[in-house]
């Protein structure tokens, strides 16, 4: 009779079927034996133990499938059966996976036993990383448990430290991309700083631009970054303009050189002059945003901008055009249906837009509604007036100057109190 191994113990196919004492229900059908829950809780497990463990001595199997089977197949399932459940178990214990991750994450690395992978967690705790760094680490380079700390990771740690790096900064870097540990310290990530350093001139910078994106210490620059760099220096881009590109948007400069010729002839077409820095923001802005652009065209749209408003509005201020649609919305719903303002007037004036709505925004708005109901300002007031100024400035013109008429004019301004209580 065939049967199969569970946890170590060989049950015959038919009690797998019948008898309720075996810890999962199996269901039979067209001779297939699955089971939902062990496939989706541990599947690992499962497909080893039930591959291998058909009854040898079964007259069921030919003779040639036998012998095959008898001198490969136990043992090795046995031995990956052992180190799955092992590895699995280390992986939620031990990295703080949950039992989905674990799984999935035990098809990429095996291990029998923790010496070498308690090595790795010991030396990554040393250096700052905490248990959520690691967690994130191990679930997208598990194999980095087997390597050797201190000659396969310690060098390219010291050498990110002597570049600025602090502890907890490093471990958030490389968490989020540890493919930067697998890569050789010699042939990528020392020239790809050395030539970043050229461009960038400081470490701060590098650290900066690495923080954004740390891909621009794992591609080699010559493939897209250098010919880009030489598109903007052919357009006469100033070295702080691509300074400022690189360091805060290097996602935009890295993009494959067919699509940022592409993106940097949109920008010269739409008058953006390549000596002002307006130009790389609108460079970024275009740049692999097309979703996000698309995004904000409509939702302005809908808010009553033409298409010459929304190109008004994008020259003034690039950013304009990667913002969410919810920062939009409300936004312009304060300004316009609270306050009273034109949409198009917001276009003419797009930085509004990006000022805290709760703690700047309101705020200054409702003190100068206030102040205009009561006859002290005229309504015609510019929206740049109210929001754009410094506190300081802000406060000396629409709230320390009318302290005699309404002497709780600046609690009304802080929220401590209402307008019925001015």
């Amino acid at each position: 009779m065939l049967s199969v191994y569970l946890y170590g113990k060989r049950i015959p196919l038919k009690k797998l079927t019948t008898d309720s004492t075996v810890p999962f229900h199996f269901l039979h059908k067209d001779g297939l034996i699955f089971n939902p829950n062990l496939l989706e809780c541990c599947k690992n497990q499962f497909f080893i133990n039930f591959c291998s463990l058909a009854d040898l001595s079964s007259p069921e199997l030919d003779s040639r499938t036998a012998s095959s089977a008898a001198k490969t197949k136990p043992k090795f399932a046995k031995k990956l059966a052992k180190e799955s459940s092992y590895t699995i178990s280390y992986l939620i214990n031990s990295c703080g996976l949950s039992p989905e991750k674990a799984i999935s994450v035990s098809e990429k690395v095996h291990f029998e036993t923790p010496e070498r992978p308690n090595s790795v967690l010991t030396f990554l705790k040393k250096h700052g990383f905490s248990s959520t760094h690691i967690a994130n680490l191990v679930r997208k380079r598990p194999e980095l448990l087997l390597s050797n700390p201190e000659k396969t990771l310690l060098p390219k740690l010291e050498f990110f430290k002597s570049i600025g790096f602090s502890n907890d900064s490093l471990g958030s870097t490389i968490s989020r991309d540890p493919t930067l540990l697998v890569r050789s310290l010699e042939n990528h990530i020392i020239p790809n700083y050395n030539f970043l350093k050229s461009v960038l001139l400081t470490d701060e910078k590098v650290l900066a631009a690495m923080k954004r994106t740390s891909w621009i210490f794992l591609e080699n620059p010559a493939k897209n970054l250098v010919p880009n760099i030489t598109v903007l220096k052919e357009l006469s881009v100033p070295q702080s303009c691509i300074i400022l590109l690189l360091t805060h948007f290097p996602e935009a400069i890295m993009q494959k050189s067919d699509e940022f010729g592409a993106s940097v002839s949109k920008v010269v077409e739409m008058g953006f002059n390549p000596l002002k820095s307006l130009f790389v923001l609108a460079l970024h802005a275009i740049s692999g945003k097309g979703k996000t652009w698309a995004q904000c065209y409509k939702t302005y749209s809908k808010l009553g901008w033409s298409k010459d408003d929304i190109y008004t509005a994008f020259r003034k201020h690039p950013n304009c055009m990667i913002m969410s649609e919810k920062k939009i919305s409300k936004t312009m719903d304060f300004l316009v249906n609270k306050m009273g303002w034109e949409s198009k007037m917001i276009a003419s004036c797009p930085a509004v837009l990006f000022f805290n709505l709760e703690n700047r925004t309101i705020p200054r708005c409702s003190t100068v509604r206030f102040l205009i109901s009561r006859g002290f300002i005229k309504k015609d007031v510019k929206l740049s007036t109210v929001l754009i100024p410094k506190e300081k400035s802000f406060l000396e013109k629409f709230v320390t100057k009318y302290e005699k008429q309404v002497p709780r004019l600046y609690d009304f301004y802080q929220g401590k109190i209402g307008i019925e209580e001015l």
